[in-house]
This record gives C-alpha cells, sequence and structure tokens, in this order.
C-alpha cells in the first residue's frame, strides 16, 4: 500500500488519536510486496514523481514506512516528518559504483508512535550534491559531515562541512567502492 504525505499525514494523527499504536494501523504487508535488492544488484532509479511512502513488515524490513523520492524532495518530505514527530536517526551512504549513483538513506524514528521510516534517493555519482536537511533536524548535522567523510557526498547549505573523522588535508573518501588505500 503506498501513502502519499497527506495521506501519512491522516494515519499519524489517527494512531495520535488511538494512543500510538502503528501496528493497527500499519499493518504488514501482502506476501507479494518485493524485497530490497541484493548486494551488488542495481535498485530502481527513477523515483516516483510524488513521494509515496511504502507500508513495510517490520519484522522483515527493520522499518514501517520507507520511500524513494527525487533529491529535490529531501527537503520536503524531511519537514513533512519533522511535523509529524519523526526525527532523525541515521544518515548514510551507499555507493553504487556500477550504475553510476550515489544514494542518500535518511532513517527517522517516532519516539511515540515507535515508528520507523526510512527515505532514499539517488544523486550522479560524479557530481554528488543533495540539500542538507540540519536546518530541519539540527542532529543531522554530524551524519552529513561522516557521510561527506566517507563517500564524499556535498551537502548544499550545511553550516561547515569540514572532517569530522578524516585527517583535515584528507583528498579520499574511503567508503567508496573505488577507493583504494
Amino acid at each position: 500500500m503506498n501513502l502519499t504525505f497527506e495521506q501519512l499525514t491522516e494515519r499519524l494523527r489517527q494512531a495520535d488519536s488511538l494512543g500510538g499504536a502503528p501496528h493497527a494501523l500499519w499493518p504488514a504487508p501482502p506476501p507479494a510486496t518485493a524485497a530490497a535488492p541484493a548486494p551488488g544488484e542495481a535498485a530502481p532509479s527513477q523515483p516516483t514523481a510524488e513521494p509515496c511512502f511504502q507500508i513495510c513488515d517490520y519484522a522483515s524490513r527493520g522499518y514501517h514506512l520507507e520511500a524513494t523520492v527525487a533529491p529535490d524532495q529531501v527537503t520536503a518530505t524531511a519537514e513533512l516528518l519533522d511535523r509529524n514527530g519523526f526525527a532523525i536517526d541515521v544518515i548514510t551512504g551507499v555507493d553504487w559504483i556500477a550504475a553510476g549513483q550515489m544514494e542518500v538513506v535518511y532513517d527517522y524514528f517516532h519516539p511515540v508512535l515507535t515508528a520507523r521510516a526510512v527515505v532514499r534517493t539517488r544523486i550522479p555519482r560524479d557530481n554528488p550534491q543533495i540539500a542538507s536537511i540540519s536546518g530541519i533536524f539540527p542532529g543531522a548535522n554530524w551524519h552529513e559531515r561522516e557521510t561527506h567523510d566517507f563517500f564524499g557526498i556535498h551537502f548544499i547549505g550545511h553550516p561547515d562541512l569540514s572532517p569530522l573523522l578524516l585527517p583535515e588535508d584528507a583528498t579520499y573518501h574511503p567508503l567508496r567502492k573505488d577507493f583504494s588505500a
């Protein structure tokens, strides 16, 4: 089942009125739900035009909702989740070297509903740039810096992308698949 922003908001409001029972509102998907791509296998590269949240089986996927969004929808998606009580948990990258893309993965959680959501987007590997969400979620600051260190993804609008874990003079990104020591 896909949910638009408006439908997600309504579901969250319903869950709030029921005292926060996400499993009752987000039933497990039918068995025919496609699994995540295997390592080395290309995932869909074209996100939907309007971001939709897919309901997931938490027991098998580790989250309740997932969305693949266009890079220009990352900020709007973060704002929607923030307005509805979600917080950022982790931001990381995935290097799809064969596809010439980098994937940015945002993991969110809702502390009251005990719900988890993941948002993914793809950007070109040769110019990996995406808008920062650190203005929406201040806790994203260090996650974006770490992702910049390890994958070379530039977060536009970030207040300080100085190295967090790598040496100041590092010109490499050790989690890119073409990195060699």
